[in-house]
């Protein structure tokens, strides 16, 4: 295949003379240096007249199309081949080129080419103006992007298998902490020893707690914010039905201003909504006071923001003080709080039991002038 190319011949033929030191170079055909530069470019290039018609291509140009010179010199853009580069918009683009100083930017093309197959193409163009002539050509370089968008493609391919695989795996990890819990729960019914079925309830309370926070996690798209008030909602409508149901004139209201959060932060928010809420359904409405109602509060001001659940039940007596080390439950909460750059807060009375977990940004303070 011929892949010569011939001098610009349309190019300015002023001859030029360089200095540099002794030596002088003289650039009388400036065509030449021109056709030179052109062809060290390895991107496919095509140089058009006002009339877009081929003034020369280089190198590149011919290996990649599979095309001789006589095929492409002198010819309009849009006759190349067998009319692969007939495209309308691109020609109107092309046209405006000159005549408005504008520029084409990564215009992508997807067609078949003869001999190359189908290729997926972005063109970029711009004027080339001379000081010594009023005539403008345009520039055409054609960067072959088909490999790229196949693995963009493929790459985009993996992701959303990906996330399939992920919500495949998040549903069975669902489905078996339901089936651990309901084992743990048969058991505790089972047993005779009240220190064995506390702790089998325990347990059970723990694994509810991860499997409600999964489930309402589950909805969201992987890697979005989560909206903190839809979240809550449906978390606490998960707990009301399996720790409620109808056996229990308890209510469970959640009041949210707004606000997103990132899944992690909605990770460890929920384990703790779940843990404070199981444990007030439990513990502050005995069996002689069994109504009341647990609320969740959400609150939130720029970075600030404050989460409390509390409860109308037993709470603690005037003047008595909470005895022993720490539960399990607690240690949870302060260790998620820790995570969340919070601090806790619990607050009894005889009105009730009001737990807050409260995130705060200080402003530094700038020393005075």
């Amino acid at each position: 295949m011929e892949t010569q190319t011939e001098p610009l011949s349309q190019f300015p033929t002023n001859a030029r003379v360089l200095s540099h030191g002794s030596a002088q170079v003289d650039f009388d055909d400036g065509r030449a240096l021109a056709q030179a530069i052109v062809d060290t470019i390895r991107e496919p290039l095509l140089v058009l007249d006002s009339d877009l018609c081929v003034v020369t291509a280089n190198r590149a140009f011919y290996s990649t199309f599979k095309m001789n010179r006589q095929d492409v010199q002198g010819r309009p853009l849009h006759a190349l081949g067998d009319g692969q580069w007939d495209i309308p918009a691109l020609r109107a683009l092309l046209e405006r080129i000159a005549p408005q100083h504008g520029v084409m930017d990564a215009y992508e093309v997807v067609q078949d080419f003869a001999g190359i197959g189908r290729r997926t193409m972005l063109l970029n163009a711009r004027e080339l103006l001379y000081e010594d002539s009023a005539l403008g050509t345009v520039l055409l370089a054609v960067e072959d992007v088909t490999d790229r968008r196949a693995r963009e493609r493929e790459l985009r391919d993996l992701l959303q298998q990906k996330d399939i695989l992920l919500r495949e795996m998040q549903h069975r990890f669902g489905n078996s902490l339901q089936i651990i819990a309901s084992i743990l729960l048969i058991k505790a019914r089972t047993v005779r020893s009240d220190e064995t079925r506390q702790h089998l309830e325990e347990a059970y309370q723990r694994v509810m707690s991860v499997a409600a926070v999964q489930q309402q996690l589950l909805v969201s798209e992987p890697g979005t914010m989560i909206e903190i008030g839809s979240y809550l909602s449906r978390l606490c409508e998960t707990l009301a039905a399996s720790m409620i149901g109808d056996r229990r004139p308890v209510a469970l209201k959640v009041h949210v201003d707004g606000g997103t959060v990132t899944s992690t932060q909605a990770v460890s928010i929920g384990l703790i909504v779940t843990e404070l809420v199981i444990n007030a359904i439990k513990h502050a409405f005995p069996e002689d006071r069994r109504a009341g109602t647990v609320t969740v509060t959400y609150e939130f001001v720029d970075q600030n923001w404050r989460l409390t659940v509390s409860d109308d039940g037993i709470g603690r007596p005037s003047g008595q003080s909470e005895q022993g080390t720490p539960g399990l439950g607690t240690t949870i909460i302060e260790a998620l709080a820790r995570q969340l750059e919070a601090h806790v807060e619990i607050q009894m009375n005889p009105d009730g039991r009001t737990v807050s977990i409260t995130h705060a940004v200080f402003p530094s303070q700038q020393p005075a002038a």
